[in-house]
C-alpha cells in the first residue's frame, strides 16, 4: 500500500522493486543507466546493497541516473557475500509483490521494463519466480578464452540471480537465500530447489539482459575452485541428485580427485624410496594434467598467453578443487538435509485478483 494525500493506493500485482548487491564496481553505473533507459513500468524502489568489506565511510562510487534518484536507496551490507546482501536488500525493499534481483555487472535490455511486467503478469499464483534470458557477448573475431567460455555458461544456467524476479511471498516462505553460501555460486540453485520443494513453480520470461565478460587475471580459474565446498553443502541439503534437478553441469571433480591422488602418491613413493611406483604415479599425474590442459586449450584462441595460463592453472586446479572439496566435507559435516518444516505452507490461490485501486 502507498499513501497519496490521505488516500491509500494498493499496488498492482506486477509492482516490483529492484535489488542490486554491489562491491562498488564501475559496472554498477552502467547497469543503473540501462535500467533507467529501459521502457516500461518503473520499479517501486531500487535498493542498492553496499557490500564492500572496507568502505571506511566512503560513499559508494556510483552515478545514479536522475530518473532513478527518487526511487533509489543505498543500504549497508554485512560483507558476507551476495546471498546475505540480497537478503538485506529484499527485506529493505518494503511490501512490494515482486523482488527483481540484478547483479551489478549486467545490462538490462532497452525494453526490459515492458517485458518484465509482461513476465510478471503472466505468472500464476503458484509461480514463485520468473527468470530472464541472459546473453553473454563474446568476441566475433576469435575463439573465446577459457574465462569467456566460463562466463558464457551463465546464458544456459537455470534460475540465475543475475536477473531473477521472485515473489516476495515465496522468499518469506522459505526464508530467503541461505547465507552459508558466501560466494556467487550455487546460492541461486539452492533457493530455487527450496522454493520448488515448498510447492511453488518457477518460470522463464521474455526479457533479455546482457552479462558482459568482466576482466579477470590469470588465476581466476584457480580461485573459482572454492565453489567445490559449496557443492558439498548442496549435497548435504538437497541430496546427491540435485545436479539433475537443477540442470547443473557436474564438472570434473572426480577426475581432479584422481589426478591429485596420483600426485600425492608420486610424492609419497618418492620419499619412501620406491622409485618405480613413484614414476608410475607421476606418469599418471602428468597424463591427467596434460589431458585437462588440452581440453581447455583446444577450444580457445591458443594464443601464447592463453596457452601459458591454461598450462599453469591446469597444474593447480586439481589439488585446489580437491582441497576445497575436503574442506567442505569438514565444514558441513553436521549440516542436515533440507525439509519442508523449514518453509511455510505452500501457496494458496488469492481470494480475488489484486488490482490497482484508490480507497478513501
Amino acid at each position: 500500500m502507498t499513501a497519496y494525500g490521505g488516500r491509500v493506493r494498493q499496488q498492482p500485482a506486477t509492482a516490483y522493486a529492484v535489488v542490486v548487491p554491489t562491491l562498488g564496481r564501475p559496472s554498477l553505473s552502467v547497469c543503473l543507466r540501462a535500467l533507467a533507459d529501459s521502457t516500461g513500468t518503473w520499479p517501486v524502489r531500487v535498493v542498492i546493497v553496499d557490500d564492500r568489506t572496507e568502505a571506511d565511510g566512503a560513499p559508494l562510487p556510483v552515478r545514479i541516473p536522475p530518473r532513478l534518484r527518487s526511487l533509489t536507496t543505498v543500504v549497508p551490507g554485512r560483507a558476507r557475500g551476495p546471498a546475505a546482501a540480497r537478503n538485506t536488500g529484499w527485506r529493505a525493499a518494503g511490501p512490494v509483490p515482486w523482488i527483481v534481483f540484478l547483479d551489478d555487472d549486467v545490462v538490462p535490455g532497452p525494453d526490459w521494463g515492458d517485458r518484465l511486467v509482461r513476465d510478471l503478469a503472466a505468472a500464476t499464483y503458484r509461480t514463485a519466480g520468473v527468470a530472464a534470458r541472459i546473453a553473454v557477448p563474446l568476441p566475433a573475431d576469435r575463439r573465446p578464452t577459457d574465462w569467456e567460455r566460463n562466463t558464457a555458461g551463465l546464458a544456459t544456467a537455470r534460475w540465475i540471480t543475475a536477473d531473477m524476479a521472485y515473489r516476495r511471498e515465496a522468499l518469506e516462505a522459505v526464508g530467503g537465500f541461505d547465507e552459508r553460501f558466501r560466494r556467487a555460486f550455487r546460492e541461486d540453485a539452492d533457493l530455487a530447489l527450496r522454493v520448488l520443494a515448498a510447492g511453488w513453480t518457477l518460470g522463464s520470461g521474455s526479457r533479455t539482459t546482457a552479462h558482459p565478460v568482466r576482466p579477470a587475471d590469470r588465476w581466476i580459474s584457480v580461485r573459482l575452485q572454492a565453489g567445490n565446498a559449496d557443492d558439498v553443502l548442496m549435497n548435504r541439503r538437497h541430496g546427491r541428485d540435485w545436479w539433475l534437478r537443477a540442470d547443473a553441469p557436474r564438472g570434473r571433480l572426480p577426475r581432479h580427485v584422481v589426478v591429485s591422488a596420483a600426485m600425492a602418491a608420486a610424492v609419497t613413493c618418492a620419499v619412501l624410496g620406491r622409485r618405480g611406483a613413484a614414476g608410475s604415479c607421476a606418469g599418471a599425474w602428468l597424463a591427467g594434467t596434460a589431458e585437462f590442459a588440452w581440453a581447455r586449450i583446444a577450444p580457445g584462441p591458443r594464443t601464447l598467453d592463453e596457452v601459458v595460463s591454461m598450462a599453469l592453472t591446469s597444474v593447480l586446479i586439481p589439488p585446489a578443487a580437491t582441497w576445497h572439496w575436503l574442506r567442505g566435507h569438514i565444514r558441513h559435516r553436521r549440516t542436515l538435509p533440507w525439509g519442508p518444516h523449514e518453509s511455510g505452507p505452500p501457496p494458496r490461490p488469492p481470494r480475488r485478483p489484486v488490482q490497482e485501486r484508490v480507497q478513501s
